[in-house]
């Protein structure tokens, strides 16, 4: 195994410090999912991207599903319980009518998503109707109150743990915008009274309330029929909120992804602005990189977790060392020797806290200026009183006057000069798109700039575009444009496949998901006449009439050796059977320069050793 020489000579409470560690550690969730199970979920239906036509039971189902498979490799410490209400049979701790728990009716606990509770719940609609059963819970004539039981069974559910610890949520899904409209009079008065109640009681204890409406065809989810006070929303975010309201499967995944993937406070920072005069703030990370969750190293006999031990050998000896290992710096041609106290104490330059230095035009800041992706900050009166007051005076007036600020910050290993730029709430149909806020961009140092190399010190010989080649290649942009284009349309498909190959195997699937990569270019869409003609006439206008394509690009020496290698790899690999090897388990019987041949032929890295070489090899065909 390959190791990261940052990370074994990093200092132990670096890690500590990391805001994507922080944010990873920082809580987990216990999250209900309460799925309306009356008929009307069965009935209503909606046309999907293949034409057919999907019910709103089967479009929240479905979006349970994914997110589960999404949590077992993304968030896998977090626990779910599924809880079925206006159901016909019960099953529940409590024992009440029209409410069905699917995995953990007999105990008070949540599950952690697994591979087999996701492959059963794959399957919960071929057997729904008769092991669980659909009718009204909400009847004119009758005492039973489906919904007050589904709340409470699933308060029951959400005891384990602290609020302070953990986030507790119930996330509701239904298309009856009003639970109790068939209902008149006092008993109408009197369900809803204590629902709300049940309902106030589970938000007193730390539990948010969560509502997923699904919009029936050419019909409008009325909120503020029932479910309006229920979560809290006031008169000013209705009109926010029920633009939201979903109506097919991909409108409710996204919803419920922005639900599951709520902001989460990274750390608390204190912001001086002077002498005596601080607030404080709440940091949250809106990027954050996403990649494949940790390899577990197992003892290949017990099938147990190994664990990993750092010792360190003298050179000349050989001995093990037993005292405290020094580290040195190389300074003058003498090696200066540190103790791991005495270099800890020697980086720790800063407080951590952030401390301002002054006010500049936004003119100032640079587009490049930034070394890691921004922090989101807001402020938060919890330990300072008054802090809100005081962010929202500098933040109107630094939006009013352009201005950012200029302060300094850092863990006490690793200070930081930075920005604090504004940000003005953006809000559209579908409710808030930008919070208000600020964002805390990191500057370099001097020590971290890079000048540009020049490549044409004589300025009579730097190449100008003419005014028609600048006209055609505007008539280009104009004919590829991308539009209603966002960084959110678009899935790592490195990820995406490695998800699905865990996915097929954890859930013993034959046949690996179908990915969508979203990066590839649309080739039908270049292939279009327009397209095709502002092209060609880019390409004419910029190198003439008598061009060649083959001929006249510049390639280096080693991009045509390269280029050989591949095609002489190509055709090699073509002499194998890859596939029936694999099956057989015959790669491991083949050399590391055959194995190389598939790789080349694929663009796929060919460093390290051969069992690295067949695992990437089998990742690849999806085995």
């Amino acid at each position: 195994m390959e190791l990261d020489p940052d990370d074994v000579f990093r200092d132990d409470d670096e890690e500590s410090d990391n805001e994507f560690y922080q944010e990873h550690e920082a809580t987990k969730e216990y999250v209900v999912y309460l799925v309306d199970a009356s008929p009307k979920m069965f009935s209503t239906t909606c046309p999907a991207e293949d034409q057919t036509d999907e019910t709103h039971f089967h479009i929240a189902v479905s979006c349970i599903a994914q997110s589960l498979k999404t949590q077992i490799i993304n968030r896998l410490y977090d626990e779910v319980a599924i809880c079925f209400f206006n159901t016909r049979k019960k099953k529940n701790l409590q024992d009440l009518n029209g409410v069905f728990v699917f995995n953990v009716a007999e105990r008070e606990q949540l599950d952690r998503p697994t591979a087999r509770f996701i492959k059963e719940f794959d399957h919960i609609e071929e057997s729904f109707e008769k092991e669980i059963g659909s009718q009204y819970g909400i009847v004119s004539g009758s005492r039973e109150n489906s919904l007050y039981n589904a709340l409470w069974v699933a308060q029951g559910l959400l005891r384990k743990g602290s609020s302070k610890t953990a986030d507790k949520r119930m996330l509701l899904f239904t298309n009856e915008d009003d639970p109790f409209g068939s209902i008149k009079g006092a008993a109408k008065n009197d369900m809803t009274r204590t629902t709300m109640q049940r309902a106030k009681d589970a938000q007193d204890l730390g539990i948010s309330i969560e509502l997923l409406p699904l919009s029936p065809p050419d019909e409008e989810f009325k909120v503020s029929h029932f479910y309006a006070d229920m979560i809290g929303l006031e008169v000013d975010d209705l009109a926010l909120f029920m633009p939201s309201a979903g109506q097919k499967l991909e409108d409710m995944n996204d919803q419920l992804r922005k639900q599951m993937f709520s902001k989460r406070i990274v750390k608390r920072i204190s912001f001086i602005i002077a002498n005596g005069l601080s607030i404080e703030l709440n940091t949250y990370a809106l990027i954050r990189p996403t990649v494949p969750g940790a390899i577990t190293w197992l003892d290949s006999v017990t099938n147990h977790p190994l664990k990993t031990e750092r010792s360190f050998i003298c050179a000349d000896t050989g001995a093990l060392m037993q005292e405290p290992a020094k580290r040195f710096q190389p300074y003058k041609g003498e090696n200066i020797k540190f103790s791991v106290q005495e270099l800890s104490e020697i980086k720790r330059v800063s407080t951590g806290h952030l401390r301002l230095h002054g006010f500049k035009p936004l003119s100032y800041l640079k587009d490049y200026h930034n070394l890691r992706p921004s922090t989101f900050v807001f402020p938060s009166d919890k330990e300072v009183v008054g802090s809100t007051c005081i962010f929202i005076a500098l933040h109107r007036s630094m939006l009013r006057l352009k201005r950012f600020a200029v302060a300094f910050y850092g863990n006490p290993s690793n200070p930081r000069l930075v920005a604090l730029v504004a940000q003005d709430e953006i809000v559209r149909a579908g409710g808030q798109v930008e919070p208000p806020g600020m964002h805390m961009i990191y500057l370099p140092y001097s020590d971290d700039i890079r000048p540009v190399e020049e490549l044409h010190s004589d300025t009579d010989a730097v190449p100008w575009a003419s005014d028609d080649e600048v006209k055609k290649a505007a008539a280009l942009m104009k004919r590829i444009d991308l539009k209603d284009f966002s960084v959110c349309q678009f899935a790592n498909p490195s990820l995406q496949r490695h998800y699905a190959v865990l996915q097929a195997l954890a859930l013993e699937e034959d046949d690996m998901p179908e990915i969508k990569d979203e990066t590839v270019p649309d080739e039908e869409g270049m292939a279009r006449p327009g397209v095709v003609k502002a092209i060609e006439e880019f390409k004419l206008s910029v190198y003439g009439d008598n061009y060649d394509e083959e001929g006249d690009v510049k390639v280096s020496e080693a991009s045509r050796k390269r280029k050989a290698a591949t095609e002489n790899a190509a055709k090699e690999c073509a002499n194998y059977d890859w596939a029936d090897l694999a099956d057989k388990g015959k790669l491991k019987e083949m050399t590391v320069q055959e194995l190389k041949l598939y790789l080349m032929a694929h663009n796929l890295s060919t460093t390290g050793r051969k069992e690295t070489l067949i695992s990437r090899i089998l990742t690849h065909m999806g085995k």
